[in-house]
């Protein structure tokens, strides 16, 4: 009998789950509404209502299967303990539950699957993790035992994998590449602290720095017309591609930022590979070109050139979904 596992990824708009193999292809998908059951109190329903469509998703499937496990992506999930702490979009306090003296909200999410689905194993890793896991079980770093993976969305994600496994750390939050000062008193991030490493090398970094550029600079940008709750990142990309120098100045810079991030973080971990992935990634040479270049002129000798940077295998797969469920498939290879 096939087996498979569900892959749930948890975000604030919507929760996305799937049927996955152990090959990574998804047999089956749907999403519920997360926004909907969005206050501390809405929690056991939202719950109920992601148990009640994973069951429909599984008698949805036209043949026999064996459900090996359930794996989760969630923000600020612990992979330790199964649960999800104090998430910052995700069963906030309402105005009416808000009780000034207990600000930290834990939810006890892989119990509570479990229960609904007679003790299934279930496991629980923040998102970057989970696309980490993903890379390692289904993608560009299959069968390599120290790497790191970084993810350049809204803000900046990663997971280090060493010696074949995930790093957590004793607490479960270990790997905040994105919170690491590259710049004292610089920028401030959404973590209350100045000059982290994802204020400049994430969508909205990039973003933040083509404003200070064109603010400094005289050069021509076909940028300088875009109202800032117009303007996404992609625009760069296609700006630079179209040789504005203002966006190729922009990529540059970002590039040069995560290149001696990167050089420092090999000075700890010494990876074999770097992986990147997600928005900013798919730029391609824009940013790999500098981030590699930076990186290597940071390096120490004794590492130069012997670490390689590459782009994810499996960037424009549903890497969410498969990145959750292997966790599943982690623990049963």
């Amino acid at each position: 009998m096939k087996k498979l596992a569900i892959g749930i990824d948890i975000g604030g708009t919507n929760t996305a789950f799937g049927l996955v193999d152990e090959n990574g292809d998804i047999f089956a998908e749907s999403v519920i509404s997360t926004e909907k059951y969005k206050y501390f109190s809405d929690y056991p329903k939202y719950i109920d209502a992601l148990c009640e469509a994973m069951h429909a998703l599984c008698d949805s499937v036209s043949f026999e299967f064996e459900l090996i496990g359930i794996g989760i992506g969630a923000p600020n999930a612990n992979y330790h303990t199964g649960e999800v702490v104090t998430p910052a979009n995700l069963w906030r306090f309402s105005p009416e539950e808000q009780d000034p003296r207990e600000e930290r909200r834990v939810f006890r999410i892989a119990a509570d699957i479990a229960a609904q689905f007679d003790g299934k194993m279930v496991a629980v890793t923040n998102d970057a993790n989970a696309a980490t896991i993903g890379e390692m079980v289904f993608g560009s770093a299959k069968g390599v035992k120290d790497f790191l993976m970084v993810t350049l969305g809204t803000g900046l994600g990663s997971g280090f994998v060493a010696n074949g496994e995930m790093i957590y750390g004793h607490d479960g939050f270990a790997g905040e590449l994105g919170h690491i000062i590259v710049e004292r008193d610089g920028r401030e991030c959404g973590c209350g602290r100045k000059g982290c490493l994802e204020t400049y090398v994430s969508a909205t970094g990039i973003k933040r720095t083509v404003y200070e550029l064109l603010a400094t600079s005289n050069a021509p940008s076909e940028l300088r017309d875009i109202a800032y709750k117009d303007f996404e990142a992609v625009m760069v990309s296609t700006a630079a591609k179209h040789g504005d120098p203002i966006a190729l100045e922009a990529f540059r810079y970002t590039g040069e930022k995560l290149g001696r991030a990167l050089a420092d973080v090999v000075a700890l971990t010494v990876p074999q590979v770097i992986v990147l992935f997600g928005g900013l990634a798919k730029a391609g040479n824009l940013i790999f070109e500098p981030t590699k270049k930076y990186m290597e002129e940071s390096m120490l000798s004794l590492w130069k050139n012997k670490v390689e940077l590459i782009p994810s295998s499996i960037q424009d797969k549903n890497v969410a979904i498969m990145g959750a469920a292997a966790l599943i498939w982690q623990k049963n290879a």
